[in-house]
Order: structure tokens, then C-alpha cells, then sequence
């Protein structure tokens, strides 16, 4: 992979485009990505091509007017361009760089919130199938059960991860369905060890008590098997390898098993009958329906897996005012947003979220879609998966059920965005009007909250969060690790916050390159706002954006005051005004995003990042032995595996599991 960096062009539509084409003339046709600038260094779009040369000229060959494609173009000032080996590497460059840097003219997805997966713990240390020694009273041990349990982060080799799955709930729902079924256990591995009869899930059959050796290793894995094949859509496989089962039992007179296998056969088939939309031919699909109303789209994920549907998740892309073009797709230019009779705008977004969705989540064996999917993009994706991916766009039967009710809620989901988008659009305005501000852009109101948290002076943290565009941005909060201070001061801390935050900003002010917030709140009285106000004076800002929250009579939540640095009156908005649910709930955001920060240091600063004592398989003895070797939770930490596997007790994946929690 090699990079070229094409140098700043004149600014005039004149003179730049005929100074781009000379130095596209010289890019290669080779597979790649690039990136548009403007003048002052702000990426405007990132594209991709198979052919680098053929693709950016595209943009210079013709002129494109007063459409979104000509107002770009007469933007660019800087072109850079990435060589890559193949198209594929090209679409994850460029998704990569999308959601990293978020350039204005692409549609673009944010989801700050990982997929949830179930984690059987231990599976492929173990094997599933294999015949393991262990029978009815032999001392358990939690490695030869392995557990169920919701999942979200990272993965590792040792356990095995099924989904992910759309939310939580459908996780928890599919534990539930394992411990009515297949009585596979839920419990920590600490508790397992140290059970000495069974717990009360034994008793109402969702656990076959493992912990007391209620049942054997062999038999317990079986159950993991068959669990892991309804997953998979085998329910009908499942429930004939239980008859045989139950059948070959009986013929021992073994008739307590044969019954255990009869019961575990009517939950299967209960389940199986409440799970209305399962379907055997189609084990492994998303349905995406997108709906556009109101200026915003929607885009609804159904999941169906093992043949089983899972629930949904929606999505709403930002940057739509800007779209011309799929990302990297080779389009006519979408139609004007309010268009919604117009369905490029809906193909465009749907083929956007394949595109970056796909890149970092397993794409299934189908898709069911609303719009046409460039087929292109699903040769890349089929690449990029290393297996066949087919689609549907009009489909029969029960896709055609499960995209309609996709569809259903992808509207729901829409009109609840709208909703609650007007509510904060009107908080905007309604504080906007409190303070007599002169603001003709309400999108743009700009808000910056700053707030201190510490536990008696230790581990001091500052948080500043943003508020614009009528949302909390959370790409934009930072947070501040507060030193060379008395522990405890806060009138200190917040000097040294703000200073460290419009330092720079002040310069960049003073020069035209950035803009200051409209409103700089702290969460205090007169004592922060003057702190505050010392700062600004000393940079040469304007004192009158300074406004503090000021607890009202008895602290108590409704009764706060806004106190200013610029010496105008204290402002009491009202219990009930919509100004004030806006400053409390950018009040309390600080508040959390300085706590959380706080709290994650207090703990690294006294345990090494995590207690070892939360470690699932550390007990007493293990976590003596290991303090004796090496002398505190810090020495351990800083420990290798091959340290770790000295101390006695500790195994390869147990050495492995305290080096990742303490790293």
C-alpha cells in the first residue's frame, strides 16, 4: 500500500479543475481510495475505484452546475489518493476512513454500541462432541461444563461466540431458551467451584446442576452439542437424536433418563410451535427496509438466524444533505432529500449500509431488501466473507412477512426519531429565547459543558461534553486527567480545564480557522464562574458565554439558576420549562462523563486496571499465591503469561484470561 499527496490547488473553479486534471492524468489505473479536501484542509469525501485514474477524472470531464456533485467539485483545493492490491482492500480502506473522519459529502453511519454475542465459555478448549471423562459424583470442573452467558467486546480463541445478535434482549431470550431446554448453566465459574448443593434453578429445571454432579461431563456436553445444533436451525435433528435417545434408555429400563430426554423433548417442541417465524429454508438472513419521511431516513436491520428471527435494530444515517453518490458507487446523483417519492436517495443509503455494516459484522448466506442492491458491492462483500451471498428484492412467502414487518418498524423507529427530534429542536430554542441570544442557525447552537469529579482529591477528572445540531455529540467530549493541584480543589481544577480547552481554540478564533461555542456552561455557582471568568480575561475572550448552574434552594432538581460572568442577573427558567430539561440534561451528561472517567482511573491507579479478585477462576489461594510472587496487584500486572504459568495452579488459559483483565 503507498500513498501520494497531491498539493494545495487554487481555490478558483477557473484555474484549480484544469490543475487537478493534470495531476489526475498522472495517477495510476490501479485499484484504490481517495479523498477530497478544501482550502482549509477539511475532507469533503472519500471514495473508492477499481480504477483510480478513470474514476476521480470522472468528476473533472463535465460540468456538473449548481448540483451537489458541482458544488463539491468546486470546493476541492486537495486530492490524495491510496494504491491498494485489489477493490475489496479498497472497500475496507474506505469504509475505515469514513467512520473515522466522517467527510461531509458521504452518507455515514455512526453506532456507538457494539453487538452483543452468547459466549458458551470454554468450548473450543474443550470440544463439543468428544467423549469426556467425568461421571455422577466425580468432583466437577467448570472446564468440562461449559457456561452460557451474555457477551459483548472483544473476542479471544478460548470460547466460542454465537451471534451477534441485534440487541440484548434477544440474547437473554436465547439464554432462556438454552435453560428450559438443553438446563445448561448460567452460573460464574467462582460460584460453580464453590457450590455445595444445587441453587434454586435446579429446582425449577432451568440447570442440571453440574456444580454438585447431578450429571456427568459426557452427558453435559451432549446437551452443549444440541444446544449449539438448535442454534444452527437443526431443531427437527435435535429433537430426533432426543427420541433415540429416550428410546434406547427405555430399552435399559433406565426410565428416570428416558424421562429426563421426554421432558427435554416437550420443551423443544414447545418452543419450536411458540417460534412462529422460523423457517427451515433459510437459516441465516437480514432483512434490511429503509423508509424515508421528514428529511431522515431509516434503516431497519432484521435478523434472522438458525432460522429463527431475532428482533431488529435501526439505523439513521447522517450527511444526507450532502449525498450525490452511493460511496464509491458509480450513481446518477440522488434526487433532492425532501424528494420521497424518489427512491435513489433510499437505494443510495441502502447500498452505504451494506457497505460499512458489512466490513465489520459477518455478512449472512442471504439478504432481503426493500431497494436494489448494487451487485458489485455484493461480489466485494462475497470477496471480503470468503463464501456466497445471495439477495432478494421482491420477495414470497415468508420473506415477504418479514420484510413487511421490517418495513413496519423501520416507520415506527422514524416517527419516534422525529418525535423526539422535535422535542429537542423546540428545548433549543426555547433556551436560545432565555438568554436572548442572537442565533439564526439553531442547528449550529453550539453548547460546551465542563464538570470536575473526584473522590477526596484522588483521581481528579474533568469532563467537557457537546451539545449541537439539537444532540449530544459524543465523538467530540473529551475528558482531562487534572494534576498540579491541592487534592479537592475545584476552583483550580476548573482553571486548569478550561484553560487547556480555549488555549489553543483562542488562537484558532483569532485567526479564522475555528469558532468559539455559543454557551460555555460549568456545573457551579458564582465561585466557578468566576474562576471561569479569570480565564477567559486572560485569553481574550467573550466573558458574556460563561453561564454556571447554580443549584437552587435545597439542592433540590427543578429549582437551579443560571448565574453569569458578565454580571447580568441570576435567570430562573421554571421547574417545567423546556430551557431547563435541556441545561440539566447537559448538566447531568458532564456529570456522568466526568464520574465514569474518575472512576476508571481511581481503579487503575489502585488495582492495575482491574481487580484480580473479579477475575472469574482466581480464588483465595490462587490470589494469595500469586501476591506472594509477586509482591503486589501491580507486579502482576505487569507480568508476562509465561510468568504467570509459574505460579502454581495457574493454567495456560487462566495465565492468558489475567494478563488480558490486568492489561
Amino acid at each position: 500500500m503507498s500513498d501520494t499527496s497531491l498539493p494545495i490547488i487554487p481555490v478558483s473553479l477557473e484555474t484549480h479543475a484544469q490543475e487537478l486534471l493534470e495531476q489526475v492524468r498522472a495517477l495510476p489505473a490501479l485499484p484504490g481510495v481517495y479523498r477530497y479536501f478544501d482550502e482549509v484542509g477539511t475532507l469533503l469525501y472519500v471514495g473508492k475505484a477499481k480504477d483510480l485514474k478513470k474514476r476521480v477524472a470522472s468528476y473533472f470531464q463535465k460540468e456538473h452546475g449548481s448540483t451537489r456533485i458541482g458544488h463539491m467539485v468546486s470546493k476541492i483545493a486537495r486530492l490524495e489518493t491510496t494504491i491498494v492490491r485489489s477493490e475489496a482492500e479498497a472497500l475496507l480502506l474506505e469504509n475505515n476512513l469514513i467512520k473515522s473522519l466522517g467527510p461531509k459529502y458521504n452518507i455515514l453511519f455512526r453506532d456507538d454500541k457494539s453487538y452483543p454475542y452468547l459466549r458458551v465459555g470454554g468450548l473450543k478448549r474443550q470440544g463439543t462432541t468428544a467423549a469426556l471423562p467425568g461421571s455422577v459424583g466425580a468432583a466437577p470442573s467448570s472446564s468440562s461444563f461449559p457456561r452460557v452467558s451474555y457477551y459483548r467486546g472483544g473476542t479471544d480463541k478460548w470460547d466460542h461466540y454465537l451471534g451477534p445478535y441485534p440487541s440484548a434482549w434477544a440474547v437473554k431470550e436465547t439464554i432462556l431458551l438454552l435453560q428450559k431446554v438443553f438446563l445448561l448453566r448460567t452460573c460464574e465459574d467462582t460460584v460453580f467451584a464453590n457450590r455445595t448443593r444445587p441453587c434454586l434453578l435446579y429446582q425449577i429445571k432451568r440447570c442440571s446442576a453440574p456444580c454438585v454432579s447431578k450429571i456427568s461431563a459426557h452427558d453435559y456436553q451432549q446437551d452443549v452439542a444440541h444446544a449449539l445444533k438448535f442454534l444452527d436451525g437443526q431443531a427437527k435433528e435435535v429433537s430426533l437424536s432426543m427420541h433415540e435417545q429416550m428410546m434406547a434408555h427405555a430399552d435399559r429400563l433406565e426410565f428416570e433418563l428416558a424421562a429426563q430426554f421426554r421432558n427435554k423433548m416437550a420443551a423443544l417442541s414447545s418452543i419450536m410451535h411458540e417460534q412462529a417465524m422460523d423457517t427451515q429454508s433459510d437459516r441465516d438472513v437480514d432483512i434490511l427496509a429503509v423508509v424515508h419521511a421528514g428529511g431522515r431516513v431509516c434503516v431497519n436491520l432484521a435478523m434472522v438466524r438458525g432460522g429463527r428471527h431475532l428482533g431488529d435494530r435501526a439505523y439513521f444515517p447522517s450527511h444526507l444533505d450532502g449525498v450525490f453518490v452511493v460511496d464509491g458507487w458509480d450513481v446518477l446523483p440522488a434526487t433532492d432529500a425532501s424528494n420521497a417519492a424518489n427512491p435513489s436517495l433510499q437505494v443510495d443509503v441502502l447500498n452505504a449500509f451494506i457497505a460499512q455494516h458489512y466490513v465489520e459484522v459477518p455478512i449472512p448466506d442471504k439478504l432481503v431488501t426493500t431497494h436494489d442492491v448494487h451487485e458489485s458491492l455484493v461480489q466485494l462483500l462475497c470477496e471480503c466473507a470468503g463464501k456466497k451471498v445471495s439477495w432478494v428484492v421482491r420477495p414470497n412467502e415468508h420473506q415477504k412477512a418479514w420484510l413487511q414487518m421490517a418495513e413496519q418498524n423501520a416507520h415506527l423507529q422514524l416517527a419516534r426519531l422525529l418525535s423526539r427530534e422535535g422535542a429537542q429542536q423546540s428545548r433549543t430554542q426555547a433556551l436560545i429565547d432565555a438568554l436572548g441570544l442572537e442565533v439564526h442557525d439553531s442547528d449550529r447552537f453550539r453548547i460546551e459543558c465542563f464538570d470536575i469529579s473526584h473522590t477526596s482529591g484522588e483521581a481528579t477528572q474533568a469532563s467537557c461534553v457537546v451539545y449541537q445540531e439539537h444532540a449530544m455529540q459524543n465523538n467530540l467530549y473529551r475528558r482531562y486527567t487534572i494534576d498540579n493541584i491541592t487534592p479537592g480543589d475545584d476552583y483550580a481544577a476548573m482553571h486548569q480545564v478550561l484553560t487547556r480547552r480555549y488555549r489553543p481554540l483562542a488562537d484558532a478564533v483569532k485567526a479564522d480557522q475555528d469558532r468559539m461555542p455559543d454557551l460555555v456552561l460549568v456545573d457551579g455557582g458564582k465561585g466557578q464562574v468566576a474562576m471561569a471568568r479569570t480565564v477567559f480575561e486572560s485569553l481574550g475572550l467573550d466573558v458574556s458565554l460563561i453561564a454556571g448552574v447554580e443549584k437552587g434552594e435545597g439542592r433540590k432538581v427543578g429549582l437551579e439558576e443560571l448565574v453569569f460572568a458578565d454580571g447580568r442577573p441570576k435567570i430562573y427558567l421554571g421547574s417545567h420549562s423546556a430551557a431547563l430539561m435541556l441545561v440539566a440534561q447537559i448538566r447531568d451528561e458532564a456529570h456522568r462523563f466526568a464520574i465514569t472517567g474518575m472512576r476508571a482511573k481511581r481503579a487503575k491507579v489502585r488495582v492495575g486496571a482491574s481487580k484480580l479478585e473479579d477475575i472469574a477462576g482466581v480464588g483465595p489461594k490462587k490470589r494469595a499465591a500469586l501476591l506472594a510472587r509477586f509482591g503486589s496487584i501491580k507486579g502482576v500486572a505487569e507480568a508476562s503469561v509465561d510468568d504467570l504459568l509459574k505460579v502454581e495452579g495457574i493454567s495456560p488459559q487462566l495465565a492468558l484470561k489475567i494478563f488480558q483483565s490486568l492489561r
